[in-house]
Protein backbone atom coordinates (compact mmCIF):
# COMPACT_ATOMS: atom_id res chain seq x y z
CA UNK A 1 0.00 0.00 0.00
CA UNK A 2 1.58 3.39 -0.66
CA UNK A 3 2.31 6.09 2.33
CA UNK A 4 -1.19 8.34 3.03
CA UNK A 5 -0.45 11.89 2.79
CA UNK A 6 -2.87 12.91 5.87
CA UNK A 7 -3.40 16.30 5.49
CA UNK A 8 -5.47 16.84 8.52
CA UNK A 9 -2.64 15.50 11.04
CA UNK A 10 -0.50 18.30 8.96
CA UNK A 11 -2.22 20.77 9.36
CA UNK A 12 -3.23 20.18 13.11
CA UNK A 13 0.81 19.72 13.65
CA UNK A 14 1.30 23.52 11.72
CA UNK A 15 -1.36 25.06 13.44
CA UNK A 16 0.44 24.62 16.90
CA UNK A 17 3.38 25.66 15.83
CA UNK A 18 1.66 28.63 14.42
CA UNK A 19 -0.30 28.94 17.54
CA UNK A 20 3.20 29.08 19.67
CA UNK A 21 4.18 31.73 17.47
CA UNK A 22 1.51 33.93 18.26
CA UNK A 23 2.05 33.41 22.17
CA UNK A 24 4.93 34.72 21.53
CA UNK A 25 4.37 37.76 19.87
CA UNK A 26 1.62 38.52 22.18
CA UNK A 27 3.80 38.17 25.49
CA UNK A 28 6.28 40.70 23.42
CA UNK A 29 4.04 42.99 23.12
CA UNK A 30 2.64 42.96 19.73
CA UNK A 31 -1.15 41.96 19.07
CA UNK A 32 -3.09 39.10 17.94
CA UNK A 33 -2.76 38.41 13.69
CA UNK A 34 -6.65 39.26 12.94
CA UNK A 35 -8.06 37.62 9.69
CA UNK A 36 -11.15 39.14 8.34
CA UNK A 37 -13.83 36.85 6.06
CA UNK A 38 -16.41 38.52 3.61
CA UNK A 39 -18.86 35.79 2.44
CA UNK A 40 -21.72 36.97 -0.11
CA UNK A 41 -24.72 34.51 0.03
CA UNK A 42 -25.68 31.22 1.03
CA UNK A 43 -23.50 28.90 -0.79
CA UNK A 44 -23.36 25.25 1.09
CA UNK A 45 -20.01 25.25 0.54
CA UNK A 46 -18.62 28.28 1.13
CA UNK A 47 -20.23 28.78 4.30
CA UNK A 48 -18.38 25.30 5.36
CA UNK A 49 -15.19 26.80 3.97
CA UNK A 50 -15.76 29.89 6.21
CA UNK A 51 -16.83 28.00 9.22
CA UNK A 52 -13.59 25.93 8.99
CA UNK A 53 -11.52 29.46 8.64
CA UNK A 54 -12.83 30.59 11.66
CA UNK A 55 -12.24 27.36 13.75
CA UNK A 56 -8.59 27.65 12.23
CA UNK A 57 -7.98 31.37 13.75
CA UNK A 58 -9.16 29.87 16.93
CA UNK A 59 -6.64 26.95 16.88
CA UNK A 60 -4.35 29.43 15.91
CA UNK A 61 -4.73 32.00 18.68
CA UNK A 62 -5.80 34.64 15.82
CA UNK A 63 -8.85 37.20 16.08
CA UNK A 64 -11.18 36.56 13.32
CA UNK A 65 -13.86 38.82 11.53
CA UNK A 66 -16.90 37.13 9.73
CA UNK A 67 -18.88 39.97 7.65
CA UNK A 68 -21.70 38.55 5.86
CA UNK A 69 -24.05 40.02 2.86
CA UNK A 70 -27.17 38.96 1.16
CA UNK A 71 -26.03 37.65 -2.63
CA UNK A 72 -28.35 41.17 -3.61
CA UNK A 73 -25.56 42.99 -2.56
CA UNK A 74 -24.35 45.36 -5.29
CA UNK A 75 -20.73 44.96 -6.19
CA UNK A 76 -20.67 49.12 -5.44
CA UNK A 77 -21.34 48.03 -1.44
CA UNK A 78 -19.19 45.42 -1.35
CA UNK A 79 -16.02 46.88 -2.94
CA UNK A 80 -16.89 49.61 -0.36
CA UNK A 81 -16.48 47.38 2.46
CA UNK A 82 -13.22 45.96 0.97
CA UNK A 83 -11.49 50.09 1.24
CA UNK A 84 -12.72 49.69 4.50
CA UNK A 85 -10.66 46.83 5.43
CA UNK A 86 -7.94 47.94 3.30
CA UNK A 87 -7.39 51.38 5.76
CA UNK A 88 -8.45 48.95 8.81
CA UNK A 89 -4.94 48.96 10.62
CA UNK A 90 -6.70 46.11 12.96
CA UNK A 91 -7.13 43.85 10.38
CA UNK A 92 -4.21 42.12 9.44
CA UNK A 93 -5.38 40.29 5.94
CA UNK A 94 -8.94 39.19 4.43
CA UNK A 95 -10.09 37.17 2.00
CA UNK A 96 -13.86 37.55 -0.05
CA UNK A 97 -15.13 33.91 -0.36
CA UNK A 98 -15.49 32.81 -3.80
CA UNK A 99 -17.89 31.99 -6.05
CA UNK A 100 -19.57 35.77 -5.83
CA UNK A 101 -22.71 35.86 -7.41
CA UNK A 102 -22.60 36.52 -11.35
CA UNK A 103 -23.58 40.25 -11.27
CA UNK A 104 -20.34 40.91 -9.44
CA UNK A 105 -16.82 41.19 -11.12
CA UNK A 106 -14.83 38.54 -9.53
CA UNK A 107 -11.12 40.26 -11.11
CA UNK A 108 -12.60 43.56 -10.03
CA UNK A 109 -13.14 42.35 -6.70
CA UNK A 110 -9.92 40.53 -6.57
CA UNK A 111 -7.59 43.57 -7.61
CA UNK A 112 -9.45 46.05 -5.00
CA UNK A 113 -7.91 44.21 -2.25
CA UNK A 114 -4.49 45.65 -0.88
CA UNK A 115 -1.92 43.20 -1.95
CA UNK A 116 -0.26 43.45 1.55
CA UNK A 117 -3.37 42.45 3.13
CA UNK A 118 -4.53 39.79 0.31
CA UNK A 119 -3.46 36.25 2.33
CA UNK A 120 -5.21 34.39 -0.58
CA UNK A 121 -2.25 35.32 -2.60
CA UNK A 122 -4.78 35.76 -5.67
CA UNK A 123 -4.14 39.79 -6.40
CA UNK A 124 -1.97 40.47 -9.74
CA UNK A 125 0.71 41.17 -7.86
CA UNK A 126 1.44 38.82 -5.57
CA UNK A 127 0.85 36.46 -8.67
CA UNK A 128 3.29 38.32 -10.58
CA UNK A 129 6.15 38.24 -7.68
CA UNK A 130 5.29 34.63 -7.07
CA UNK A 131 6.35 34.21 -10.76
CA UNK A 132 9.70 36.19 -10.69
CA UNK A 133 10.36 34.61 -7.55
CA UNK A 134 9.93 37.70 -5.25
CA UNK A 135 8.77 37.00 -1.95
CA UNK A 136 4.95 37.15 -1.79
CA UNK A 137 1.32 35.71 -0.70
CA UNK A 138 1.66 32.25 -2.33
CA UNK A 139 -2.15 31.27 -3.13
CA UNK A 140 -2.68 28.75 0.10
CA UNK A 141 -3.76 25.31 -1.72
CA UNK A 142 -0.61 25.41 -4.14
CA UNK A 143 1.69 26.32 -1.11
CA UNK A 144 -0.29 23.54 0.74
CA UNK A 145 0.41 20.84 -1.40
CA UNK A 146 4.14 21.92 -1.78
CA UNK A 147 4.42 21.74 2.40
CA UNK A 148 2.52 18.32 2.77
CA UNK A 149 5.52 16.59 0.12
CA UNK A 150 8.11 18.57 2.32
CA UNK A 151 6.70 17.40 5.44
CA UNK A 152 6.40 13.45 4.12
CA UNK A 153 10.36 13.84 2.71
CA UNK A 154 9.50 13.48 -0.87
CA UNK A 155 11.93 15.12 -2.83
CA UNK A 156 10.85 17.55 -5.68
CA UNK A 157 14.04 19.07 -7.01
CA UNK A 158 14.50 17.46 -10.40
CA UNK A 159 12.02 15.40 -10.83
CA UNK A 160 9.17 15.46 -13.14
CA UNK A 161 6.24 17.01 -11.93
CA UNK A 162 2.52 16.78 -13.93
CA UNK A 163 -0.26 19.45 -12.85
CA UNK A 164 -3.49 18.74 -14.14
CA UNK A 165 -5.41 21.65 -14.63
CA UNK A 166 -4.61 25.51 -15.19
CA UNK A 167 -7.50 27.77 -13.05
CA UNK A 168 -5.84 30.74 -11.37
CA UNK A 169 -6.09 29.22 -8.31
CA UNK A 170 -4.49 26.08 -8.31
CA UNK A 171 -3.24 25.07 -11.09
CA UNK A 172 -1.31 28.11 -12.30
CA UNK A 173 0.53 28.48 -9.24
CA UNK A 174 1.28 25.57 -8.79
CA UNK A 175 3.47 25.46 -11.86
CA UNK A 176 5.39 28.30 -10.69
CA UNK A 177 5.67 27.16 -6.98
CA UNK A 178 7.13 23.90 -8.43
CA UNK A 179 9.22 25.57 -11.29
CA UNK A 180 10.81 28.05 -8.69
CA UNK A 181 14.79 26.90 -7.63
CA UNK A 182 13.76 28.28 -4.02
CA UNK A 183 10.50 26.11 -3.82
CA UNK A 184 9.92 23.07 -5.88
CA UNK A 185 12.97 23.12 -8.33
CA UNK A 186 11.19 20.57 -10.13
CA UNK A 187 10.84 20.14 -14.23
CA UNK A 188 7.03 20.98 -15.09
CA UNK A 189 3.95 19.91 -17.01
CA UNK A 190 1.08 21.64 -17.10
CA UNK A 191 -1.74 18.90 -18.83
CA UNK A 192 -5.41 19.94 -19.30
CA UNK A 193 -8.85 18.96 -21.08
CA UNK A 194 -7.30 19.40 -24.41
CA UNK A 195 -4.07 17.90 -23.87
CA UNK A 196 -3.29 15.57 -26.41
CA UNK A 197 -1.80 12.35 -25.06
CA UNK A 198 -2.97 13.22 -21.47
CA UNK A 199 -2.84 9.44 -20.75
CA UNK A 200 0.75 9.55 -21.59
CA UNK A 201 1.81 12.95 -20.10
CA UNK A 202 0.73 11.99 -16.63
CA UNK A 203 2.31 8.55 -16.65
CA UNK A 204 5.64 10.23 -17.18
CA UNK A 205 5.30 12.50 -13.42
CA UNK A 206 7.20 11.19 -10.56
CA UNK A 207 4.47 13.64 -8.97
CA UNK A 208 0.94 13.76 -10.30
CA UNK A 209 -1.25 17.14 -8.71
CA UNK A 210 -4.64 16.72 -9.83
CA UNK A 211 -6.46 19.92 -9.82
CA UNK A 212 -9.22 19.48 -13.17
CA UNK A 213 -12.27 19.58 -11.08
CA UNK A 214 -13.87 16.49 -12.47
CA UNK A 215 -14.64 13.66 -9.56
CA UNK A 216 -12.14 10.19 -10.43
CA UNK A 217 -10.87 11.83 -13.29
CA UNK A 218 -6.82 10.12 -12.62
CA UNK A 219 -7.16 6.47 -13.36
CA UNK A 220 -4.79 3.79 -12.44
CA UNK A 221 -3.90 3.66 -15.97
CA UNK A 222 -2.86 7.26 -16.15
CA UNK A 223 -0.23 6.96 -12.78
CA UNK A 224 3.36 6.12 -13.05
CA UNK A 225 4.05 2.82 -10.70
CA UNK A 226 5.54 4.72 -7.27
CA UNK A 227 4.39 7.82 -8.49
CA UNK A 228 3.38 10.78 -5.72
CA UNK A 229 -0.41 12.02 -6.47
CA UNK A 230 -1.84 14.50 -5.18
CA UNK A 231 -5.91 14.82 -5.31
CA UNK A 232 -7.38 18.56 -5.37
CA UNK A 233 -10.52 17.62 -6.31
CA UNK A 234 -13.63 18.83 -3.81
CA UNK A 235 -16.61 17.95 -5.84
CA UNK A 236 -19.94 16.98 -3.67
CA UNK A 237 -21.42 14.25 -5.70
CA UNK A 238 -25.17 12.75 -4.57
CA UNK A 239 -24.75 9.92 -1.99
CA UNK A 240 -27.89 8.77 -0.60
CA UNK A 241 -26.29 6.59 2.07
CA UNK A 242 -25.27 9.81 3.57
CA UNK A 243 -27.46 12.49 5.76
CA UNK A 244 -26.11 15.19 3.51
CA UNK A 245 -27.24 13.45 0.85
CA UNK A 246 -23.86 13.71 -0.97
CA UNK A 247 -20.16 13.11 -0.22
CA UNK A 248 -16.94 14.58 -1.81
CA UNK A 249 -15.08 13.02 -4.29
CA UNK A 250 -11.56 13.93 -5.71
CA UNK A 251 -10.37 14.34 -8.90
CA UNK A 252 -8.62 10.66 -8.56
CA UNK A 253 -10.07 7.33 -8.28
CA UNK A 254 -8.33 6.50 -5.34
CA UNK A 255 -9.61 2.77 -5.27
CA UNK A 256 -7.58 1.78 -8.48
CA UNK A 257 -4.92 4.63 -8.33
CA UNK A 258 -3.86 3.73 -4.79
CA UNK A 259 -2.20 0.71 -5.15
CA UNK A 260 -0.28 1.87 -7.95
CA UNK A 261 0.55 4.97 -6.45
CA UNK A 262 3.83 5.28 -3.97
CA UNK A 263 2.33 8.20 -1.81
CA UNK A 264 -1.54 9.92 -2.38
CA UNK A 265 -3.60 11.63 -0.52
CA UNK A 266 -7.41 11.00 0.47
CA UNK A 267 -10.18 13.29 -0.09
CA UNK A 268 -11.62 14.60 2.01
CA UNK A 269 -8.38 14.86 4.82
CA UNK A 270 -5.73 15.53 2.33
CA UNK A 271 -5.54 18.95 0.72
CA UNK A 272 -8.38 20.52 2.21
CA UNK A 273 -6.95 20.75 5.46
CA UNK A 274 -3.80 22.27 3.99
CA UNK A 275 -5.40 25.14 2.51
CA UNK A 276 -6.64 26.52 5.39
CA UNK A 277 -3.44 26.16 7.14
CA UNK A 278 -1.82 27.70 4.66
CA UNK A 279 -4.13 30.84 5.10
CA UNK A 280 -3.30 30.94 8.68
CA UNK A 281 0.43 30.75 7.85
CA UNK A 282 0.09 33.98 5.19
CA UNK A 283 -2.40 35.72 8.24
CA UNK A 284 0.80 35.35 10.35
CA UNK A 285 3.17 36.50 7.96
CA UNK A 286 0.68 39.51 7.11
CA UNK A 287 0.54 40.49 10.37
CA UNK A 288 4.62 40.24 10.94
CA UNK A 289 4.98 41.84 8.03
CA UNK A 290 6.99 39.39 6.45
CA UNK A 291 7.29 40.05 2.72
CA UNK A 292 5.98 43.89 2.52
CA UNK A 293 7.24 45.69 5.59
CA UNK A 294 6.14 49.10 5.71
Amino acid sequence: MPTLIDGKATATQIKAEIAQQVEALVAAGHKRPHLAAILVGNDGGSETYVRNKVLACEACGFESTLIRFEDTVSEAELLSKIDELNHDARIDGFIVQLPLPRHIDRQKVIESIDHRKDVDGFHPINVGRLAIGLPCFISATPLGILTLLRRYGITTAGRKCVVVGRSNIVGKPMVQLMLQKEHGNATVTCVHSHTKNLTSECREADILIAAIGRPGYITADMVKPGATVIDVGTTRVPDASRPSGFRLSGDVDFESVAPVAGAITPVPGGVGPMTICMLMLNTLAAAQKTYYPD
